[in-house]
Formats: structure tokens, sequence, C-alpha cells
């Protein structure tokens, strides 16, 4: 097995490089989908060489003709589901699904600091399982991914492309921004973007703007954000993710045995009506689908009921059914 497991790992660097090139060369439009389909079989090839090295099969047990998927792949490598580098690779994984049907160009931003995340990781994790340095194949500071910072706004999104695929532009983005958020990991994503402060330190600017008129520089004041894109970003499993996150780095212990889940959110919904109350949720209709969006301030919300009480909060929410 030992030949099949370099060849593996070799056809894996090639693959590496192969989306490294295209999503670096600055002609090709393509270069979010064909970068995707790359690194994930990269990331495939690579982790079934690793399986090989612990003896196990790559094969369906009862189809030993067929190799494991990827995703079965990851699972078997990164068995816990919250695991930064699985997470990285399944929002991956979500966008080269998606390439088949939707152009995704609009939201290189979007993806660009997972992307990078993903990139380093495997070059650790090649490193790690199969010794073999990445440097020695493709110069480092090729490993530097270089994205078009030219994002839409959810409005442009929407009067571009038709409500169906808007609204499934507008979740993906939303998704990887309150998972960003969350986990603050850099093995999830790596940020590119550019802070701008306002100061009265002139000696402490580096250009100045004046909010008026008759400026040349000119810059606006965003009072409030009405758009419920912006404003309920979380999906029902973000909101699980996140309160996860949260009661992680606050040291909470729920008073159940399954932690906080899909399950336990949905008291929480049916307990406070949460979806009859525009604060904390938005209904969200395209065509004959409907689906609900949430707000941060539910997200807070939820964490302040459960700091109260942690040991009994469950059993309170499943009492009062």
């Amino acid at each position: 097995m030992e030949n099949i497991k370099e060849r593996l790992v070799d056809k894996s660097i090639e693959a590496f490089i192969l989306g490294l090139e295209i999503y670096n060369k600055p002609t090709i439009k393509y270069r979010i989908e064909g970068f995707s389909f790359f690194i994930v079989n990269a990331w495939e090839l690579m982790l079934k060489a690793e399986l090989i090295n612990r003896g196990k099969s790559i094969y369906y047990s009862d189809k030993p003709d067929r190799t494991l998927s990827v995703e079965n792949s990851i699972k078997k490598i990164y068995s816990d589901k919250n695991t930064r580098i699985r997470l990285n690779l399944e929002k991956i994984l979500e966008l080269r699904n998606i390439s088949t049907h939707y152009i995704t160009e609009d939201y290189e931003v979007k993806y660009a600091p997972l992307f990078q995340a993903c990139v380093l990781n495997f070059v650790n994790e090649i490193q790690r399982f199969h010794n073999r340095d990445i440097t020695k194949y493709i110069a480092q500071n090729f490993l530097t991914i270089s994205a078009r910072y030219e994002p839409l706004s959810n409005e442009e999104i929407k009067l571009k492309y038709s409500p169906e695929i808007a609204e499934k532009f507008i979740k993906q983005s939303n998704e990887i921004d309150v998972l960003s958020d969350e986990i603050r990991s850099d093995k999830f994503a790596i940020n590119i973007r550019q802070n701008l402060y306002i100061t009265k330190k002139r000696d402490k600017a580096d250009f100045a703007v004046c909010i008026s008129k008759d400026s040349d520089t000119k810059v606006t004041t965003l009072k409030e954000v009405k758009d419920p894109s912006d404003t309920h970003k979380y999906s029902h499993s973000s909101v699980v993710t996140a309160i996860q996150e949260r009661l992680k780095r606050k040291h909470i212990k729920l008073g159940y045995s399954s932690g906080f889940n899909s399950y336990v959110l949905n008291l929480i919904i049916d307990f406070y009506d949460i979806k009859n109350d525009p604060k904390y949720a938005y209904q969200h209709i395209i065509g004959n689908q409907q689906q609900y969006t949430y707000s941060q301030q539910f997200i807070e919300f939820i964490v302040s009921e459960i700091e109260k009480t942690p040991d009994k909060f469950v059993e309170s929410l499943k009492r009062s059914k």
C-alpha cells in the first residue's frame, strides 16, 4: 500500500498547486469555482493517504470498488464536528457543491478568508501527516492568495440576481460572517479587511476626512440598518453554533447531557414565541418556501437567560410544554 499512499500524496500536492495557480491568475474569472474544486480534491487525496497510514480502508465496506467520499474522509480524520479545520472544509465543500448551479464570483470577498485558512491548514496538515514540506514544491510567497476586494451589498445582489439565487448568496454569506465572528480561529478563516477609524487626533491619522457636503473626501455616518439580511444573519444551525461557542468562552455548563443543540433551541423558540417577535426573528418568503433567520439580539437573549439558571434552564423549558 506504500506506493498507493505516496501516489495519493503526490497527486494531492499537484491538485493543491493547480488550485493556487488558478486562483492567483488574474485573467481567470472562474477562479473561485476552480480553486474550490482543486483544493477539495487535494484534501481528499491527502486525507485518504492518512487513512492508509492509520491502517484503515479507503473503500466502502459494501462497495469495495468505490473509494470513500471526501465528506466521509474528513469525518474519519476529524471526528469532532467542531474541529476548526473540519468546519472550514465543510464550508468550502458547500461552495464546491453550489458552484455547479450558481455563479459565485461576486462573493469572492466572503470566501477569500476561508480559502486562505484552508491553504495554510493544508500546508500544516500535509507536513504533520506525511512529512511533506510544500515550500519545496512552490515558493512561500505563492501561498498567499490574491483576492479581489469588490464586494456587492445585499441590495446589489438582490438587484443583479433572481430572488432564489440572491437568497442563496446572502444566506451563505451570512453563515460565513457569523461563524467567523463566533469561532474566532485562523484555522477557520483569516480575514482580509481594511478597517477605518475616525479620530480627532490629526497627528495619528493616515488621511483626513470631513463629514460635510462641501468636503472633497466625503463619508457618511450610518444610523440604522434595516435590511433583515443584515440584521438577522443567523440561520437555525448557526444560532446553535454561536450559543455553543459563547457558553464555552464563558465556561457555562448547561444542565442538559446533550448540551445546547437544535432541540434546546426549538424549545426556546416555542416557549418565547420567537418567530412572532421581529426583534429576534425574520421570515423570508421566496416563492412557496419559507425560512426564518435570527438576530444578534436573539443570541444575546439566549445566553443571558441561560446564565441565570444554567442547571435548570432546559428542564424549565420542558416542563412548560
